[in-house]
Formats: structure tokens, C-alpha cells, sequence
């Protein structure tokens, strides 16, 4: 068994001079939770929590080196704003043509999924109900008890910035006695029509206000025991209901399957946009959570895996500074407790999102591949172009392992 410590991730452009290691190798399990919280956060803060170190089983004798793969981190950088990727897409629309081909011989054209805010947790009885002036009154009940909750202030998502924290709403978990020392739910009048907007996951309520502009509830479980394993923890399993309000295009969520280590194991990557720009944050703690609101970690899910039937949540990680690339590789990880998970792979594939700014949650989902075959001239093609795009997508941020 080879020991992997908790990665670092101020890499690639670490400020202690060391690359940090990688997802495939190094990948922490993201178990995003906030200490002490409630089922009514009064604010949900950076996506952050505490992280499992994890290892990775070295007994089929692949060199250390080759163990510890490419760092995927999120760097720290003094941009006011991601360039816009226009530069980049000449080459992949050229890439795509070569491509579909093998995409269609493989089912793997790259899916699209069509993020929000966190207001409460394990809830029932979600109604969703907008004023004229834009405020949104969330009706539900939690701990037994039924709350009314303001909700304003917000609309889409900022580019990533250094400069400007991110778009978030105002939340008064009082129903207007905090902000107005009155109880605005009473005469809070609805002026927000039927849902006109894209189909969403996990859909509770929706709804189009005059100016054009969608609300959304959505509720999902974001914060599961990674590796397969049960909830051990609380707060694995909860609930969460998440508000959204935005206009125009959503975040776009980019997957593709191929292998990596010349076939040894199954793995993923992608790209996290939004209006045509990587999503990304800034700066992550030692174990990998990100902290500040740009950042976002995506949330992956495994079907019908060595875990067992159903589905079960694989791991976490973030999207890079600078480009929104992701990659993750399916390998055996070593748990707190010592005990050693196999590779997770599965039938079926889902990734999801939450964020950003206040821009509904992204899901994707798609086939698994098979295991590689060496000998299979059409495995190696394709291996051979999943590895060319990868390099294309990853326009300032390390490539990932092939």
C-alpha cells in the first residue's frame, strides 16, 4: 500500500515551491460540510468542510512516480476575471470534426447540463411565491416547525474575480421582522407566472417573473460518504433546498469519459463554463475546500460500481484556476479508517454542481465505458483523441495523467 498524503492546492503555482499531488492519486473526499450547522443556515459561506485523507493502492507494482499523477488544483492568481475562452475554440471545432467519428463508434459526445444558494435542509412542503420588487418568499417546513423565508438581492453569476466577491442573496429567515420589523410574508403579493425556462434537475418549484428573469428550487443531496461508503457522519444524506434567479444561458457542464496510465483505469474530465468563461475559484485550504465563493466543487456519482448496486457518491473535486477543467481518475483509495475501497467505476456516470453565483445546479449523466482493450485498434484512436483534447481544454492549467 503506498502512503499518499493530503494534497495541497495552491498548485500548479504552489507559493512553498512543491507540486502538490493529484486527483487520480492524491484526490481527497470531499465531504463539504459546515461545522455546526443547522437545518436553517443563516449563511452558507465557501463551499468548504473537513476532508478524509485518502490512499491509493500501489500493489500492482506501477512506479511511485507514475503513482503520483499531475497536480489538479485550483492556483492562486491576481486576475480581475478569467479571459474569455474564444481563443481556444477555433481548435476544438476543428477537433470536433475529427472527433465525431469515434464520439458516435463510443456513445461519447460530450453531454451538456443545463447551479443556486442554500436556504435550509431535509425540508417538505417548498412553495415559491416573488413579489413585483423582486423578493422571494420561500414557504416550507424544517424541524418540525413551518418557516418563511425572504430571499433578494441577486441575479446570475459574476465572473471569477479577485476583485468583487460573487453574487449571493440577502436572506431573512424571519419572513421580514430582521430587515423590515414587519412581517412581509403577510403581504407579500405573487407576481411571478408559470415556468418558462430550461428543464432542471431536482426541480421542487419554479417560476417567470414579468422582467423575464426565473426563480428555482431545487433540492438535492449534495453532502454523501464518498468511496461508496455509508453515512457516517452527520449531515451525510441531508436534504438541501437551493434557490436560484437568473436570466439567459445557464452553466454549461462538459464530460468525457476515456482511460488514463495506458488503459490501467477509468477516467473523466471536462470543463465548468458559464456565458463562454471557466468557472474557477482562487485559493483552496491544505485538503482541497475552496475558499471563497467563486470556487466550486462538483460532485461525482458512480452506478452499479465494485460499491455495490444503485448509486453511490465517488468523490469530489474542484474546477481550475484558470481554465474550469476538471479530471478525475478511478482508482483504489485508502479510507481514515485503513480500510482500502476498490476502483469505483461504473455503469453509469453523474456530476453535479452547485453554483455559481445564484445560477440554478447543474447534473450530468451518461454511460460508462468498458474496460480498455490494448489490442483494439479503435480503443487506441480514441484513447489517442481524448488525450489530444484534454491538452486543448487545459489552456493554463496541468493537462491531465494519460
Amino acid at each position: 500500500m503506498t502512503e499518499v498524503r493530503a494534497h495541497r492546492r495552491d498548485a500548479p503555482r504552489d507559493r512553498r515551491g512543491r507540486e502538490s499531488l493529484g486527483t487520480h492519486c492524491g484526490e481527497p473526499a470531499l465531504e463539504v460540510l459546515e461545522s455546526g450547522v443547522s437545518d436553517i443556515p443563516f449563511a452558507e459561506g465557501r463551499e468548504g468542510g473537513e476532508v478524509a485523507p485518502v490512499g491509493v493502492d500501489g500493489s500492482r507494482g506501477a512506479p511511485r512516480r507514475k503513482e503520483q499523477q499531475e497536480a489538479l488544483d485550483v492556483g492562486v492568481r491576481g486576475s480581475h476575471g478569467a479571459e474569455p475562452d474564444s481563443a481556444d475554440r477555433r481548435p476544438l471545432l476543428r477537433t470536433a470534426v475529427v472527433l465525431a467519428a469515434l464520439f458516435v463508434a463510443f456513445g461519447a459526445l460530450p453531454s451538456v447540463a443545463h447551479a443556486s444558494q442554500l436556504v435550509a435542509r431535509n425540508t417538505s412542503t417548498e412553495t415559491l411565491a416573488v413579489s413585483e420588487e423582486g423578493k422571494a418568499l420561500l414557504t416550507f417546513h424544517s424541524q418540525g416547525r413551518l418557516q418563511r423565508v425572504l430571499a433578494w438581492g441577486a441575479l446570475n453569476a459574476r465572473m471569477p474575480s479577485s476583485a468583487r466577491p460573487q453574487a449571493q442573496f440577502r436572506i431573512d429567515y424571519s419572513g421580514g421582522w430582521g430587515t423590515y420589523r414587519r412581517p412581509v410574508w403577510k403581504t407579500l403579493r405573487n407576481a411571478c407566472g408559470p415556468y418558462t425556462g430550461p428543464q432542471l434537475p431536482w426541480l421542487v418549484a419554479a417560476c417567470t417573473t414579468p422582467d423575464g428573469s426565473h426563480w428555482a428550487l431545487q433540492r438535492w443531496r449534495r453532502h454523501q460518504a464518498n468511496f461508496g461508503l455509508p453515512p457516517w457522519k452527520s449531515g451525510h444524506g441531508a436534504w438541501e433546498l437551493r434557490l436560484s434567479h437568473w436570466r439567459g444561458p445557464l452553466p454549461r457542464l462538459e464530460v468525457w469519459l476515456d482511460w488514463s496510465y495506458g488503459g490501467r483505469w477509468h477516467h473523466l474530465f471536462g470543463r465548468l463554463t458559464y456565458r463562454g468563461r471557466p468557472m474557477h475559484g482562487f485559493a483552496t485550504t491544505p485538503d482541497g475546500d475552496p475558499l471563497d465563493r467563486f470556487g466550486r466543487v462538483l460532485y461525482l456519482d458512480t452506478l452499479d460500481s465494485a460499491y455495490g448496486p444503485g448509486w453511490r457518491r465517488e468523490n469530489g473535486f474542484v474546477s481550475r484556476n484558470p481554465d474550469g477543467t476538471f479530471c478525475y481518475g478511478f482508482v483504489p483509495h485508502r479510507t481514515r479508517t485503513d480500510e482500502t475501497r476498490p476502483p469505483g467505476h461504473g455503469r453509469r456516470y453523474r456530476l453535479a454542481v452547485s453554483g455559481p453565483g445564484v445560477t440554478p445546479d447543474v447534473m450530468w449523466e451518461g454511460p460508462g465505458l468498458h474496460d480498455f482493450r490494448p489490442d483494439d485498434p479503435g480503443d487506441r484512436a480514441y484513447e489517442a483523441r481524448m488525450n489530444e483534447l484534454q491538452g486543448e481544454l487545459a489552456t493554463g492549467s496541468k493537462p491531465c495523467h494519460t
